[in-house]
């Protein structure tokens, strides 16, 4: 269970659910350990929340356990959508902690929203990998059949192909050299209206702060700006998954996935209350 999830189903306004799909890891797997890993290093995390007033144990976090996945990538996903759009019939936030990126595609079906904000080194913008269209490095090109628009905040690394998509209407990127920047002059009502998804790849982060990942890339982002991210968007998201931890490292990239969801759902029912 996550620590601090205390509310029964029913009564729930967030529920985790856990995906730990590692069936197209590219370079390093381990991505079946995700789950657990980023619930485990959450457990020295302190209740309160001194910026927002607020116990994370009061705050109507469910943790319906993991979605085990199969062989078939594209049922399990199916599934998995499924049951994340179960939460939101409910009038909950799914919180899906994964697992590779491929399952921030069912959260984006189950959510529907206008925009996907990613935090991700990779645009994956690929129409397929490995002659594989459902692999991880083609998940924000499939969320773009479902949304309107996709950011993707820390992107340093694409094939020429996924460039000339980025640099189309639809598709904005944010270097890291300038998520500081696009962070700290946000405006507060961009994604007030319409409903935003919200998806962090792990990898966004230097490998210097998060090594525990299947694909590490080297200039990306500081903790401190992905934080500051989750906690822009977070209030006015529908939906959340941190994603592509993995157990090669001492529990960095886990504990840093832990915190951000804690973050996130900090920071949301701050903004709905406020």
């Amino acid at each position: 269970m996550f620590p601090g999830a205390t509310a029964d189903r029913d009564a729930a306004s967030y529920v985790v659910v856990g995906a730990p799909l590692d069936a197209t890891t590219t370079f390093q797997p381990g991505t079946r350990f995700g789950p657990d890993r980023i619930r485990r290093f959450s457990r020295s995390y302190d209740d309160y929340d001194e910026r927002t007033d607020s116990h994370f144990s009061a705050l109507g976090v469910h943790d319906a356990g993991d979605v085990a996945p199969w062989d078939d990538t594209r049922e399990y996903l199916d599934h998995l959508a499924a049951e994340l759009r179960s939460v939101v019939l409910d009038d909950a936030v799914p919180l899906a902690i994964g697992g590779e990126h491929t399952v921030t595609y069912a959260g984006v079906e189950a959510v529907s929203p206008e925009t996907l904000v990613v935090v991700d080194a990779h645009l994956d913008l690929r129409a397929e990998y490995a002659g594989n269209p459902w692999n991880h490095a083609c998940v924000t090109r499939h969320a773009l059949d479902v949304v309107d628009r996709a950011v993707v905040v820390g992107a340093r690394a694409g094939s020429p192909e996924e460039w000339d998509r980025a640099a189309e209407s639809d598709v904005e990127v944010v270097a890291p050299e300038d998520a500081r920047g696009w962070i700290d002059d946000l405006d507060p009502g961009r994604f007030a209206d319409g409903s935003t998804y919200l998806s962090i790849d792990i990898d966004g982060v230097d490998p210097g702060f998060a090594p525990g990942t299947g694909t590490m890339e080297p200039f990306g982002l500081h903790p401190r700006e992905v934080r500051d991210l989750v906690r822009a968007v977070g209030p006015h998201a529908d939906g959340f998954d941190v994603v592509e931890v993995n157990d090669r490292d001492d529990g960095q990239a886990a504990a840093l996935g832990g915190k951000l969801l804690r973050e996130f759902v900090h920071a949301r029912a701050a903004g709905s209350t406020a």
